[in-house]
């Protein structure tokens, strides 16, 4: 009888074909449930908006955000809530412009 060794450094053991131990590719920030504040960035990068947007956010009071030891932070529940209420307003039609 012959046995075979396996390696199992790549066994899939998350979605998307990743395996354990793989980083994100360049750009990209793994997707972690258990934090519980964003950088702004991070929640700028969950909204695909720009940073300055996000800050504007921010800064009317759209999107929930504390500071920690004077950074500033955005609960990672206030994004899918900002998404949520903007949802729940009226459809506004986009600003055409005459050609």
């Amino acid at each position: 009888m012959t046995v075979t060794a396996v390696a199992l450094s790549h066994v899939t053991a998350e979605p998307e074909g990743r395996t354990v131990g793989d980083r994100p590719e360049s750009g990209e920030l793994a997707y972690d449930p258990t934090v519980v504040l964003l950088t702004v960035e991070e929640a700028a990068r969950r909204l695909s908006v720009g940073r300055t947007v996000c800050f504007r956010l921010i800064r009317s009071g759209e999107l929930e955000s504390i500071t920690v030891g004077g950074l500033r932070r955005v609960p990672a529940d206030a994004v899918p809530e900002f998404v949520n209420s903007r949802r729940r307003q009226p459809h506004r039609p986009a600003h055409t412009v005459a050609v």
